[in-house]
């Protein structure tokens, strides 16, 4: 029996999923359904949690840690091999972008279609609907079927669903990452709301920062144990320190193989392709670059001719969207880079800017960005352009 205090409680649950070591090769193997050794692979291990009423709970993780799968878990969509699973309340969640969605039904329908599966009888949803459509800023749109939509619509229409049905416990897997700045902030304010309505929250994010503002608790789940569960500032900092060492492993094995290659990203956020600027002029370049590489490199060539004098800036919005895949190598004040080509190169015409980041050791290739632009005497930006 579960305690009345608790939304949901968890207890020694481990949950495996079966693959097996050598697929079939041949289509004989494949008629005789011959396969190889089963391989029993441990995704969660013996997890004890209690998740209180009214409380907003975070997991955190990296990719393939098992938070995804302690989700599912709670919502019965996938069910443990040991333990057990109890909740207390009515519940709703959005764990993947339109499930439950029916591609040739209107968003309208798709509404009825996806409340009843919530438990909302009909005359409950006639009660919401106006307000469900309000929320998802889809009025133009609601009565088109949803396979025409784009994948912001399709979340804000499954969000505006799952607030609306009075449900005591939302589970949330990192669907908010999903649509634009301005419905983002709709969503936020809106799980604000319901926290302090006294809701049982449990999100699944990267969002180290929104972590912090959002939730009470944090618990850290690493290679499918439940390693640490506390306030969400310092299980962070557990957490991230902790990336930082698997990260620096990880590097340090790339390094010394002659296959594998460091991961990261490099990126030209001004000049944008296409823009026209003005000739005889100094032109700035921004952008950033992350990288896992032990002496990554950054190379700005313009017209094929390399730039000296990349400097290394503050990128806040960079650095924390990347803190977690590249902990222990990046920090705040360096994501950023910044150049500037000089205005006797910014002649007449089509030019050609590329942006290479090296692994400074080996000298391959990790990533790399091409844009072009046009200098002009009466320089036009299409997205400045109001006709």
């Amino acid at each position: 029996m579960i305690d009345q205090g608790n939304a949901i409680e968890i207890r020694n649950m481990t949950k495996t999923f079966r693959t097996y070591k050598d697929k079939q090769k041949t289509l004989k193997e494949m008629l005789t359904r011959r396969r190889g050794e089963v391989v029993e692979n441990v995704v969660l291990d013996d997890i004890s949690l209690d998740i209180k009423k009214g409380e907003t709970v975070a997991l955190i993780g990296t990719n393939g840690s098992g938070k995804s799968t302690l989700l599912k878990i709670m919502t019965k969509i996938l069910y443990p091999n040991k333990g057990t699973v109890e909740t207390n309340g009515k519940l709703t969640s959005l764990l993947e972008l339109g499930a439950g969605f029916h591609p040739d039904f209107t968003g309208r329908e798709n509404i009825y279609f996806n409340a009843a599966i919530f438990g909302l009888n009909r005359e409950e949803i006639d009660k919401r609907i106006d307000d469900i459509i309000a929320f998802s800023e889809l009025g133009p749109f609601i009565d088109e079927p949803v396979r025409t939509y784009s994948s912001g619509m399709y979340m804000r229409l499954a969000f505006s669903v799952a607030i609306n049905v009075d449900a005591e416990i939302l589970l949330i897997d990192e669907i908010l990452a999903v649509g634009d700045q301005h419905f983002q902030n709709k969503c936020f304010d809106k799980l604000e709301e319901l926290r302090d309505s006294d809701k049982t929250i449990v999100i699944v994010s990267h969002s180290l920062g929104v972590v912090k503002i959002l939730c009470s608790r944090a618990v850290w789940i690493y290679k499918g144990k439940l390693r640490l569960d506390g306030d969400p500032t310092y299980v962070i900092s557990k957490y991230l320190e902790q990336s930082a060492i698997d990260n620096k492993e990880e590097a340090k094995q790339a390094a010394e193989s002659s296959e594998s290659l460091p991961r990261g990203a490099v990126f030209i956020d001004t000049p944008v392709p296409f823009q026209s600027v003005p000739l005889n002029q100094p032109l700035v370049i921004n952008g950033w670059s992350v990288s896992n590489s032990l002496d990554g490199q950054v190379e700005i060539l313009f017209d094929d001719k390399p730039l000296e004098n990349i400097a290394r800036v503050a990128r806040p919005d960079v650095f924390k969207a990347y803190q977690e895949d590249y902990a222990g190598f990046i920090d705040e004040g360096t994501t950023g880079l910044t150049t500037t080509v000089d205005a006797s190169w910014i002649t007449e015409g089509n030019h050609r800017i590329e942006v290479i980041l090296r692994d400074g050791t080996t000298k391959r290739q990790i990533d790399h960005k091409t844009l072009r632009i046009k200098a002009d005497a009466n320089p036009v930006n299409p997205e400045l352009d109001q006709d």
